[in-house]
């Protein structure tokens, strides 16, 4: 197995002190929004490897102490694309192409994200197809879609987190709505009243993305205030408010289920769900792919057609997850699609070795405490990347969260 080393993403939205206070070293004063775990091109885990005799003689080395060859530095997916059976495994090569199928993250917002949506597989092969034939560059601001996959996606909170994930009821949006008293916010209470499910929460998100600017800043201004005063369920509405000004996206928020996790809750977020994490910290997991629509709460291109093509306008419960134990005290937090498959391990003291062999690839974190993978020793925010069929054995006390597909 092959320790990783990661790239942590400095969006603005990130916390400056979770991620440093879980990997146990000073804060820099900038935001540390992502730690990225995996073979994503964007931003590649790095492993250190003996190179072949006759590989390249790129890339930063090590040693050699006993006479092997030295060891080089690369990037994950560059160690996958050479060999994906051997890193990979025969099956999980048949069923999700030469690739890793999944990205784990340790996420931290210190402040909300966009509001955004994924699109399904097939919405993605043809939006990717789409702009790609138009040669629309994939670092263009208005592009959509970076790749052909789809990106479903779990977080799993390590601390108490906020986030917003799915419709209310619009009955509920419009309750909502009118407990505020804003008058501006009475059309859309009406059109949230005045058709079925699907079509009230479509016209009511179309109508409010669609509306004047400064008439929606005035809006979101009088939300503000609004939430300010009366507070209870209405209370994030004021903080969204303060982080974007005269955004729709605070507006549509009022769609949306608020939700709390508590540590070892999660999330799972299917294709054409609306959603926005507000605060915390927590690992994160979704199939390879990069394709965000955004609805706001962001400064970014918002493409309302095509959002309301892919969006989903079904109300559910956000169906806050909790693990299902296995008998060797695996805790998985089940989902209804293949790429990925996260796992939580809490070991005691004194406890049995888990072996952990599989015939997929996995990525181990340790999110506490102090644990072994094999030989390596791993602290909290420490992780490993186990090629397919390799020998895993895991020992020591802490948590370990197991990254893997089913294949």
């Amino acid at each position: 197995m092959d320790r990783l080393s990661n790239t942590v993403r400095p969006y603005a939205w990130g916390s400056t002190t979770a991620i440093p206070a879980l990997l146990g070293i000073a804060p820099t004063g900038e935001p540390q929004a992502e730690m990225w775990m995996g073979a994503h091109p964007g931003a590649p885990s790095r492993i250190t490897r003996p190179r072949p005799a006759d590989g390249p003689a790129g890339g930063s080395t090590v040693g050699p102490t006993d006479g092997s060859a030295p060891a080089a530095e690369q990037p994950l997916n560059e160690v996958v694309d050479a060999d994906p059976v051997r890193e990979l495994g025969a099956a999980a090569v048949a069923k999700f192409g030469p690739r890793l199928p999944f990205l784990l993250k340790i996420l931290a917002a210190g402040a909300p994200l966009s509001l955004q949506v994924h699109p399904d597989l097939a919405q993605a092969r043809q939006g990717y197809a789409d702009e790609e034939r138009r040669a629309v560059p994939l670092d263009a601001p208005h592009r959509l879609y970076k790749d052909a996959n789809h990106k479903p996606e779990l977080i799993c909170a390590l601390t108490p987190f906020e986030g917003l994930c799915g419709f209310r009821r619009p009955v509920e949006a419009a309750e909502a709505m009118e407990e505020l008293g804003v008058d501006s916010l009475k059309p859309y209470a009406d059109l949230l009243r005045a058709h079925p499910e699907d079509a009230a929460l479509r016209e009511a998100l179309g109508a409010i993305l669609g509306a004047d600017p400064a008439r929606t800043a005035e809006t979101v201004a009088a939300v503000a205030e609004a939430a300010e005063r009366t507070g209870g369920a209405h209370a994030h509405l004021a903080g969204l408010a303060h982080h974007f000004p005269g955004d729709a996206g605070v507006v549509a928020a009022m769609l949306l289920n608020h939700v709390r996790l508590q540590p070892g809750e999660a999330l799972y977020l299917g294709a054409g769900v609306p959603h926005a994490y507000i605060e915390g910290l927590g690992v994160e997991i979704m199939a390879n792919s990069d394709n965000v629509l955004r609805c706001g709460l962001t400064p970014k291109h918002v493409d309302v057609p095509e959002l309301l093509r892919i969006v989903r306008f079904e109300a559910a419960e956000p169906g806050i997850m909790r693990p299902e134990a296995s008998p060797l005290g695996e805790e998985v937090y089940e989902t209804p699609i293949d790429e990925f498959r996260l796992s939580r391990f809490a070991l005691p003291p004194g406890g049995t070795p888990v072996d952990l062999t599989s015939a997929g690839p996995q990525i181990l974190l340790c999110t506490g405490g102090a644990l072994k993978a094999g030989e390596l020793a791993l602290g909290p925010g420490e992780s490993v990347f186990v090629p397919a069929d390799e020998k895993t054995e895991v020992s020591g006390t802490g948590t370990l969260f197991r990254a893997t597909v089913v294949a």
